[in-house]
């Protein structure tokens, strides 16, 4: 079951449909007329437009005709390949078109009961981290009495044309449709992650490795029910819709219907030696023009396998824009794949599952720093904090950049979504989103996939806020960041190969503890504490600890004052036994970096 379902511009299906039936007349959308405002095309379509419900075009129009199939559609003449490839893609996952598509037997027309029917239908998309239902009439432009966009190859089939409309009204008229990005209309009909690969930046064609991690990564994604396609970047802007010598079209989105290992059978083994051959199914949205290379419909290579085989790949020697590529051929002559990933979050799962936590913000622009959060791009230094920023378990902003280090950011590009997946050791990390131009204002949504629970939240305190019990329990006067990058030449106790060595960090009544390191003497940590300070005799305490199976054991010690005179430098310093700053020295030393400061803003 879907969540909550918002209905555009305020329009709700059942009560509109309902009044119609009771007035005994057919639906008509005053929030998207059937006129050239509704299409608002600078340019001239070859004939008069007339709005037609789909009852006058054929006899007995349905939504689906024996089915929903990848097959069903087909591009009209409008620039939306991109639109058309992600339909064809959701056609091929019942559970994810029933979404888009609520309740079709219930809206579809019925020949028995025509009074029921009242020129209404609606449809649900994933708009900005709601799912939305916009409510359409089933006036549709045609001209001459033929459909002028999106069509089925069966006449009396209409649910793509009627998809199509409704995703038009949605973003505001067709003329919005006249190009576009397959993965944003594939979040659209998901509320999934889409991911963008550049396959020529991946060397997939030359590096056989890469290309089967990839096919593996694309073949999972397809068996959990994501949606992929992909396309080739023209070199030059002429080149747009410039054909291949083998029959791919530059500048256009293919939908992926079909990935798989083709079992070869004995005498190929010989010949292919392998076992199977990896091998990808595309369809173009125009419903033909194919590739004509290696294991084309009707290549040679396909007379090396089974008819068995053949049937249960579905093959089809007929010009109807979809064919077979190998894998290699497909990395080689393609440059960009979209994949949208229904990444699972259900504890109730064999399947990996990931942690979600989602934060909805704003870049806002103000000229007082402290309010400002539109800063944008890392270059700008003076402003680059001033971004809304994010963090498991700091409790306050960064206002300048210390101790801390950049660790890992996605590329600036001009997309609705950006993806960055990226592998982190277990730690503290704050989350910048950015524009690139400071000043430059904007809603958006940060989701954040993990391993483990996250606790993600934004933060908005600047520094600690007095309150009324501040005079009894003291307020900070002094905030100190220390960031512990390794520990070296621990002492091998008994004999012992290595340790487990970790860190607890202390000041006060707070601590952090660090992950454990394995069997090692040499460990890095690169963890990281922050303290706001209310007692400055409390000082900074540092321990190593060996993780056993019964006690832990200490190693030692390092006790800070944290004065904001102190070298902010790196520095290596002598683990000591416990007790006071100038105990007994032990064996091993840390290396850190301690910067304090009695401005409370400055860290």
């Amino acid at each position: 079951m879907l969540a909550m379902v918002k209905p555009f511009k305020g329009q709700k299906y059942h009560e509109l449909k309902q009044a119609c039936l009771r007035e005994h007349r057919l639906f008509e959308d005053p929030e998207f007329l059937a006129g050239n405002e509704s299409l608002f095309f600078s340019r001239r379509l070859p004939g008069p437009v007339e709005w037609k419900r789909p009852k006058d075009i054929c006899d007995n129009p349905h939504l689906f005709v024996g089915g929903i199939s990848s097959h069903d559609l087909h591009q009209g003449k409008l620039g939306n390949c991109w639109f058309v490839a992600a339909c064809s893609c959701l056609a091929l996952q019942e559970c994810l078109w029933k979404k888009v598509i609520p309740k079709a037997k219930e809206q579809d027309w019925d020949c028995r009961r025509p009074e029921k029917h009242a020129g209404i239908f609606h449809f649900r998309f994933w708009s900005f981290g709601d799912w939305t239902d916009v409510v359409i009439d089933d006036r549709l432009p045609t001209i001459n009495g033929e459909l002028i966009f999106c069509h089925s190859n069966v006449p009396n089939e209409f649910w793509s044309a009627l998809l199509e409309k409704a995703y038009a009204k949605l973003v505001g008229c067709y003329e919005a449709l006249d190009g576009g990005n397959t993965a944003d209309a594939m979040t659209d009909f998901t509320g999934a992650v889409s991911e963008s690969i550049d396959l020529r930046k991946g060397n997939y064609g030359k590096f056989l490795l890469e290309q089967t991690k990839l096919f593996e990564d694309l073949l999972k994604a397809h068996d959990r029910g994501g949606l992929i396609s992909c396309s080739i970047l023209p070199d030059m802007a002429n080149e747009r819709q410039g054909t291949t010598e083998q029959g791919l079209v530059r500048g256009h989105a293919y939908s992926v219907t079909d990935i798989r290992k083709l079992r070869l059978g004995g005498r190929l083994l010989a010949f292919f030696k392998a076992e199977k051959l990896f091998m990808i199914r595309m369809r173009n949205p125009w419903g033909k023009r194919e590739w004509n290379g290696p294991w084309s419909d009707s290549s040679d290579e396909w007379h090396r396998v089974s008819e068995v085989e053949k049937k249960n790949m579905g093959l089809s020697v007929t010009d109807d824009g979809e064919f077979w590529m190998a894998f290699d051929d497909w990395c080689n002559n393609f440059t960009d794949v979209d994949i949208c990933r229904n990444l699972n979050t259900s504890i109730f799962s064999i399947h990996k599952t990931w942690e979600k936590a989602t934060v909805r913000g704003a870049w806002l622009h103000d000229e007082d720093p402290l309010i400002n959060r539109a800063g944008g791009c890392f270059n700008n230094r003076a402003t680059f904090l001033q971004n809304p920023q994010v963090e498991l378990n700091r409790e306050y902003r960064l206002h300048r950049l210390q101790v801390q280090e950049r660790v890992v950011g996605s590329t600036y590009i001009d997309s609705r979504t950006v993806f960055l997946r990226t592998i982190l050791k277990k730690g503290r990390y704050v989350i910048i989103p950015t524009l690139f131009q400071p000043g430059d204002i904007s809603e958006f949504i940060l989701k954040l996939f993990t391993d483990v629970p996250s606790e993600l939240r934004e933060l908005t305190l600047d520094k600690p806020e007095p309150w009324c019990g501040s005079f009894l329990c003291g307020y900070p006067q002094r905030v100190t960041q220390l960031s512990v990058h390794s520990v070296e030449g621990l002492d091998r106790q008994n004999g012992s190969r290595s340790a487990n060595p970790y860190l607890i960090i202390k000041c006060g009544r707070e601590s952090v503890r660090s992950p454990v390191q394995k069997e090692t003497f040499d460990a890095v940590f690169d963890t990281q504490a922050i303290f706001y300070r209310k007692n400055l005799k409390d000082p900074i305490v540092v321990q190593v600890w060996n993780k056993k199976l019964l006690c832990d054991q200490f190693l030692g010690q390092v006790t800070l004052v944290g004065e904001p005179g102190d070298s902010r430098e790196l520095r290596t310093l002598q683990l000591r036994d416990k007790g006071a700053p100038d105990a007994p020295p032990v064996t091993g030393h840390l290396s850190l970096k301690v910067v304090s400061t009695d401005n409370l803003m400055e860290l």
